[in-house]
């Protein structure tokens, strides 16, 4: 994987992730019936910063959760034969309320997909709305993000790294070559 360019460096992320919160109280008109669900891995530190921040504007302290998605991918033989897996944790009841699923970069839909089937697993929401940090384009699915940090269009030869100090000890978003 070779690094093209810089596409968000941390203060640009915060930036991002801060205008995804205000959006999410303007949406909802405030946050109380929102929950937040991070698609593990990169998606959970997302949801954290979003929650900090919604309980700094509204004062209300959203709780978190966050799925693995990995016997929920349609492609799971094409990522691995042995999957490493994680638990979903959700400690607290998503009838009645609104899901904001948590991910960092939205592609083809797939994750987003297994997602909400999985989701759908733990109880049945009143709405689901999805929030990304990245939008690159190249969907198979008809799946569209509430809440987008930025688009970038890409190639699809190309790919998003997102940096996070909770995986990778640094914080930032590049465009690679595969």
């Amino acid at each position: 994987m070779t690094t093209k360019t810089q596409l968000m460096d941390a203060a640009q992320l915060h930036r991002c992730v801060t205008r995804i919160a205000h959006e999410i109280i303007e949406r909802n008109k405030g946050v109380e019936d929102v929950v937040l669900v991070g698609v593990r891995r990169r998606g959970e530190p997302i949801a954290r910063m979003l929650q900090q921040l919604l309980q700094r504007f509204e004062g209300v302290r959203v709780p978190v959760g966050t799925v693995d998605i990995t016997f929920y991918r349609d492609d799971m033989t094409h990522k691995t034969l042995d999957p490493m897996l994680n638990r979903t944790e959700i400690p607290f009841p998503v009838a009645e309320k609104t899901v904001v699923l948590v991910d960092d970069v939205l592609y083809t839909g797939r994750t987003a997909r297994a997602a909400m089937d999985a989701l759908m697993d733990v109880g049945r929401a009143r709405r689901i709305q999805l929030a990304v940090l990245i939008d690159r384009g190249h969907r198979e699915l008809p799946i569209r993000a509430d809440f987008v940090g930025k688009n970038v269009p890409t190639a699809v030869t190309e790919f998003v790294r997102v940096a996070l100090p909770e995986y990778d000890g640094d914080t930032g978003v590049w465009l690679c070559d595969k």
